[in-house]
């Protein structure tokens, strides 16, 4: 990189890497004051406050919905005050990054002992150095002060000695104005993710049951035995002598894993299960834990055991998108738990000779068309917007880096 350079003009070598010469290295003590207001043991038994928890806080977003509690019922940790631009730094797991910016007026709110209350001085930015604690500098200073800890945590006097690369005040502010732009445009695109996912959640839960129907759909739904719209297919082979991909299928519905080069040797089974995209696999162990999935192209070749039976949907009958979805159904859990008797765990196995017998209420094939088209498009606008988060969260980190160190350069 370009500040490597020994005799980089404008710019000195420090502890931190290089810096502009006009930048100082100060700790967060020189810049803030760390827990310097707290609940007094005299506080009126009945003073009511919110509270905020370190469960409260991920990575910059506070809970929408406080605890309130008075002094007298109140956890024993409820003990920092907390003001507008108060930053509030997680000290437990400080790696996880369980810190918010109070942006806005509060009042009667109170934080957990398990974070440092940060209050900047006079001529330093708070949201400066909010984002500071994000920054690759920010984490390792803190893995130096963690490592080989069994329980990674740190006090205020570690807060305090954390150093921070310090622009002039004008240009603090103009870099805090330019990532809280950044932050804005994240926490935007992650709210319309989640009103996308609620919107969906919905809809599933309406589409698949009958409950909604689509324009032109009148007839009556149909129970029928899952038989009639699933075949057994299994293609047997014999266990390979070189590493292979083996797939496993996670609890919950939730999909598919690899175990990639798979050591074949560690296995007795001679013989395993091709599965191929679109295949409806369920694990008859954990069944009942709603362990099932259709397979994805990413997953054809892979091979499974007798333990996972592999189906595939009837053409013209069945529509393999629909049963994607119509799968992941709480009804359908149901169903598995009653064809998995016995106790919990491996003694609970799903009877492959009933999971034909189910009897599921499903639309025509052209409905189940039509469902899984509405819900496929939302699927692709989540997608979509999920990979235009991650293509934010990684500019904002790479300017971030920049900015922080004083690479870039701002306009004031």
């Amino acid at each position: 990189m370009i500040l490597e350079k020994e005799n980089k003009v404008g710019y000195k070598k420090t502890k931190l890497g290089w810096i502009p010469e006009d930048w100082k290295i100060k700790t967060i003590s020189q810049l803030a004051e760390v827990d310097k207001d707290s609940l007094k043991s005299s506080t009126d038994a009945d003073y009511k406050f919110e509270y905020i928890s370190l469960s409260d806080v991920n990575k910059g977003i506070l809970s929408v919905k406080l605890d309130v509690y008075k002094y007298k019922n109140a956890p024993s940790r409820a003990r920092r005050i907390v003001k507008k631009h108060s930053i509030l730094m997680a000290t437990v797991r400080p790696n996880l990054k369980s810190f918010c910016f109070i942006n806005e007026e509060v009042k009667d709110t109170i934080a957990s002992t398990g974070f440092a209350v940060i209050n900047t001085k006079e001529n330093t930015e708070s949201g400066y150095l909010y984002q500071f604690l994000f920054s690759a500098n920010y984490e390792s200073q803190i893995y130096a002060l963690v490592v080989g800890s069994n329980y990674p945590a740190i006090n205020s006097s570690d807060v305090k000695s954390i150093k921070v690369p310090t622009p002039p005040f004008n240009e603090q502010q103009k870099i805090a104005s330019i990532l809280s732009s950044w932050d804005t445009a994240i926490e935007t695109t992650q709210t319309l993710i989640e009103k996308l996912q609620a919107r969906k959640k919905g809809l599933m839960q309406q589409l698949l049951t009958g409950k909604l129907r689509l324009d032109g759909f009148l007839d009556k739904w149909e129970e029928k035995e899952l038989g009639n719209f699933i075949k057994q297919t299994l293609r047997p082979k014999n266990k390979p002598n070189d590493l292979y991909l083996a797939l496993g299928l996670r609890s919950h519905g939730k999909g598919i894993f690899h175990k990639e080069n798979f050591d074949p040797n560690s296995i007795a089974m001679e013989t395993l299960y091709e599965v191929k995209e679109n295949d409806l696999v369920v694990n008859i162990t954990f069944a009942w834990e709603h362990a099932i999935a259709i397979a994805n192209k990413i997953d054809e070749g892979g091979l499974v055991s007798h333990r996972f039976p592999t189906y595939t949907f009837i053409d013209g009958i069945s529509d393999s998108l629909f049963f994607r979805y119509y799968v992941l159904q709480p009804r359908f859990k149901y169903l598995l738990n009653v064809i998995s008797p016995g106790g919990a765990g491996r003694n609970r196995v799903m009877s492959k000779k009933d999971f034909p017998k189910l009897v599921v209420k499903i639309p025509s094939f052209k409905e189940q068309k039509a469902i899984s088209s509405v819900l496929d498009s939302i699927d692709k606008g989540i997608v979509n917007h999920q990979n235009y988060l991650e293509q934010l969260q990684t500019q904002k980190k790479g300017l971030m880096q920049q900015l922080l160190t004083g690479q870039i350069r701002v306009k004031l």
